[in-house]
């Protein structure tokens, strides 16, 4: 049937063949053909869309190498990685520490214990005072800390056996409790305990100092093994009433590394800072061992 437009009974519009000799203008045939190969090009466009996003989905977050920031995970496996030295060179210092026990007689030599306590003691102002981040400062720190511990645990194991195991047991359960407490929200770091913990720091160190001065000079009041610590106060030796407030002190400065890990992962902090959060809380593990292992150093003297 004709169609009452005169233009529309054209073959060219009825006969999709005529579309390339029609001498110029644009075709129905062609215009359809475009239509569909344009939804064709956007269907398949928005395929490629879908499966872009629907593989991003899927791929895995950006981890800390990728983002360059700090994160948990990134900062554990720094912190396993320095406790992991300090086990090693804890082991040379054990193993050089009782190389002169040959008898009854002889004592685990301290050359081992000096020299990883200079040696920690100046790193540890390096890497505390230092503008930058340098891991290697850090791991040659738990090395030199490593040697200490060892050497020391090796000259109170002599004296006292057992006492390591007993040393260590304590402290990983004042750690796993601290970072219990922390995780759970019921134990954070403020302003006001901060103030209180610095002041009795400054006190402690002095009356450290103090300690080791007059047993230097061997002065009567610092009679005894421990020096001040020996002294008793209502029957209750005086190391063991400090001991327990440094304990304290000692859980209380973990909760401030756990929150300098925390702040710094909050706010995006670059990756190198994960070395001092396992540095802060390496120095702490080791200071609250060496408390716990004079603890029951005390207990059992007494």
């Amino acid at each position: 049937m004709a169609s009452a437009n005169p233009a529309f009974n054209n073959p060219a519009f009825q006969d999709p063949r005529a579309v390339q000799t029609y001498p110029g203008g644009t075709r129905a045939a062609g215009i359809g053909g475009q239509t569909q190969t344009a939804a064709a090009q956007q269907q398949a466009q928005a395929a490629a869309v879908n499966a872009q996003l629907e593989g991003q989905f899927a791929a895995p977050p950006a981890g800390a190498v990728e983002t360059d920031r700090m994160t948990v995970e990134d900062t554990v496996y720094k912190t396993i990685g320095l406790f992991a030295v300090l086990v090693v060179t804890a082991v040379v210092g054990w193993v050089w520490s009782m190389s002169t026990v040959t008898g009854p007689g002889t004592a685990p030599t301290m050359l081992p214990w000096i020299v990883g306590l200079i040696g920690g003691f100046v790193l540890a102002m390096v890497v505390s005072f230092s503008k930058t981040v340098r891991p290697a400062l850090i791991f040659a720190y738990a090395a030199f800390e490593g040697l200490f511990v060892g050497a020391i645990s090796a000259f109170f194991e002599y004296i006292y056996p057992g006492i390591v195991f007993q040393a260590t047991l304590a402290t990983l359960a004042v750690v796993g409790v601290t970072l219990a407490l922390f995780a759970s929200g019921k134990v954070r770091a403020s302003k006001r305990a901060t103030k209180i913990w610095m002041i009795a720091m400054i006190g402690y160190l002095v009356f450290s100092l103090v300690n080791v001065v007059l047993m230097l000079f061997n002065a009567p009041i610092a009679g005894g093994a421990f020096g001040l610590y020996s002294q008793k106060v209502f029957g209750i030796p005086l190391g063991l009433i400090i001991g327990v407030l440094v304990v304290i002190m000692a859980a209380y400065s973990l909760v401030q590394d756990f929150d300098f890990i925390q702040q710094g992962v909050r706010n995006k902090a670059p990756r190198k800072y994960g070395w001092l959060g396992g540095f802060g809380i390496m120095v702490t593990v080791v200071w609250l061992y060496i408390e716990i292992l004079r603890i029951i150093a005390i207990a059992r003297s007494n």
